[in-house]
């Protein structure tokens, strides 16, 4: 028997490869948002950008789980997150119930991040979250999803930016209860690939050094302890099993990170 949820504010990050592989999350969310929850989604939808760059013969690199992101990638990037996959989530949302409006970054200045230094073009790292165009929402009882595009704090540059990062950024301005991460893998795992229930500083180091935390995971890893360090608690979960937002409320999926 599944024991009461308190009522709270959650952050559910989608990750591009969950988006589709499962009819539950939108369900699930409006479940919880007629129960009083107040839910954010922030999504991703890198494969979705990458088939599209691919369309158009442009190349895609990556360095440390981040997209580089050039001029002529930028456009693309900014019309199927902000476009396609959003709408298609929203839809999604409605269909199942929920209440549900699709946002950006930009809108409003929701998010606004310097532009990174590491030549990976108009990409944003360690964004910031003005929550007030998103509180309105909540209050209304809808659901925003939002699409990690930004705006820099300058010129208002258009620029990229990991939904990872995003979800985690939303997460702190908005004093979330919690935030859960849905990825293609059971959560984070060890060197012999055992779910790690519970994973600290310490230990994250440890499995960056050896190799065994690595790509994607370095971002999420990195979004929960930000979070983290602002009292909320962060949870890497297995996005693709029905009904994986409830489990993890329960304390039954993936993986958290302090």
């Amino acid at each position: 028997m599944e024991k009461e949820i308190e009522l709270r504010t959650i952050v559910i990050k989608v990750g591009g490869s969950t988006i589709g592989a499962h009819d539950t999350l939108p369900r699930d969310c409006a479940s919880l948002q007629a129960q009083g929850h107040r839910l954010v989604i922030v999504h991703g939808g890198g494969s979705t950008v990458s088939e599209w760059l691919a369309r158009l013969q442009i190349g895609t690199e990556f360095a440390e789980g981040l997209r580089t992101t050039p001029k002529e990638s930028l456009e693309v990037v900014i019309a199927v997150l902000g476009g396609l996959v959003n709408k298609i989530l929203v839809q999604q949302f409605l269909t199942a119930g929920a209440q549900a409006v699709g946002l950006s970054g930009v809108d409003g200045g929701i998010v606004i991040s310097e532009m990174n230094q590491r030549g990976l073009g108009f990409v944003g790292e360690k964004p910031l979250c003005n929550p007030d165009p998103l509180l309105p929402l909540l209050d209304a009882g809808i659901i925003p999803i939002v699409a990690p595009i930004g705006l820099t704090p300058d010129n208002h540059t258009l620029i990229n930016i990991n939904a990872d990062t995003v979800a985690g950024a939303v997460a702190v301005a908005l004093g979330a209860s919690e935030i859960l991460f849905m990825t293609d893998v059971p959560g984070v795992q060890d060197e012999q690939g055992e779910i790690i229930e519970d994973l600290d500083a310490d230990t994250a180091i440890v499995l960056q050094k050896s190799g065994i935390l690595k790509n994607g995971m370095l971002p999420k890893v990195a979004a929960c302890q930000t979070a983290a360090a602002s009292g909320v608690q962060s949870r890497i979960i297995d996005g693709r099993v029905s009904g994986a937002i409830l489990m993890a409320l329960n304390g039954t999926n993936g993986t958290v990170v302090t």
